[in-house]
């Protein structure tokens, strides 16, 4: 183990003590949001801790085999194979501890929130968000993940001008997070008598969901609206005030939920809503990148603007920031992602891997 690696892993053991003094203090106990944030941190703490005391035994065991060996002659070439056996494994938790070691995205295990919108493209792109919103419910099917709708605005035409759901499930954020964006489709529209290949985009926004020790909402700061449902044209879908628009006075964000028939649902909804979108913007504050990570993900939606385009006459998908390639849009419309996916969480491990 290098000097570098060492001296690190002291400042973790430091750090790995304090926490442990932290979470022993009555004050804690009674502050939620601070008693999270620091058993979060002892979790992570703690794994790195764990190997390094399995490196340290390890050497020792080698250490003490390599002595005997001395002593002890004739069992010196069994001593040997032990102590090389016990190399081996010194290497193999010393790349542990560099993986433990590269800083991770505080979301990555969180359920998400993902809201996908129809852009450029006007029908078309309402078509093409409802293909996108069932490639993802197939994805997180694959991955053993729940999905759940949450507000959806029908198109007359088919598809959504707006559909939001939540991905719920252990490292939902982890998967999902790479597939923020927008999305450009090249086909030929069943409207499109001449045949022509049509350009439409939809944007696709994936917020980290936010529990209430989060994000603590002021109810006084909420302006609450409540209406009739209304289906594709405008028609009202029911005879009670059911739908809920919340306004949020401080940032103006608004969030408006109709799809449930109670009103109580349709608030709670909204609220989770309001909760990852304020989530996602103090982060994005707090690193210095936009106001709203919402609005950093998916920009305009203007079709020049793409993080993917699936083109049907040649039967391809392309991910423009890995300059990757893949002829089977069938499968990758029917969820299958993992290949962009698992190269995309590599390049940001790497990314990692080099700043921390």
């Amino acid at each position: 183990m290098d000097e570098q690696l060492a001296a690190r892993l002291a400042e973790v053991e430091e750090a790995f003590r304090e926490v442990e003094a932290e979470l022993s203090q009555p004050e804690v106990a009674s502050d939620p949001s601070r008693l999270a944030e620091l058993g979060k941190r002892h979790s992570e703490l703690g794994a790195i801790v764990r190997l390094l005391e399995e490196w340290r035994r390890a050497d020792q065991d080698r250490q003490e085999a390599l002595e005997l060996a001395t002593e002890d002659p004739a069992m010196a070439p069994e001593l040997k194979r032990l102590a090389e056996e016990r190399a081996e494994e010194m290497e193999r938790l010393e790349g542990e501890i560099r993986q433990a070691m590269i800083p991770k995205d505080p979301n990555d295990s969180k359920d998400v929130i993902v809201e996908i919108r129809a852009a450029a493209g006007g029908d078309e792109a309402a078509i093409w968000a409802g293909d996108l919103l069932r490639m993802y419910e197939r994805y997180a099917e694959s991955h053993g993940f729940k999905v759940e709708p949450m507000e959806a605005s029908p198109s007359e035409a088919g598809g959504y001008t707006r559909v939001t759901i939540a991905v719920k499930g252990t490292g939902a954020y982890s998967r999902m997070k790479y597939e923020a964006g927008v999305h450009r489709v090249q086909r030929v529209p069943k409207t499109e008598s001449q045949g022509r290949i049509h350009t439409s985009t939809a944007t696709v926004a994936v917020l980290p969901e936010a529990d209430e020790v989060e994000v603590d909402i002021d109810p006084s700061e909420v302006r609450v609206d409540v209406f009739r449902s209304q289906g594709p044209g405008g028609q009202s879908v029911n005879t009670t005030d059911s739908a809920v628009r919340l306004t949020h006075l401080p940032t103006g964000l608004v969030v408006s939920v109709q799809d449930e028939k109670s009103q109580l649902q349709n608030k709670e909804k909204a609220f989770r809503i309001l909760r990852a979108r304020l989530l996602a913007m103090r982060q994005a504050e707090k690193e210095a990148e936009v106001a709203g990570a919402r609005r950093a993900q998916v920009g305009t939606g203007e079709r020049a603007e793409k993080i993917r385009t699936y083109n049907y006459r040649e039967n391809r998908v392309t991910d423009h920031r890995l300059g990757l390639t893949i002829k089977r849009l069938n499968e990758v419309l029917d969820g299958d992602l993992d290949e962009f996916v698992d190269a995309l969480a590599a390049r940001e491990q790497a990314e990692r891997l080099a700043s921390g």
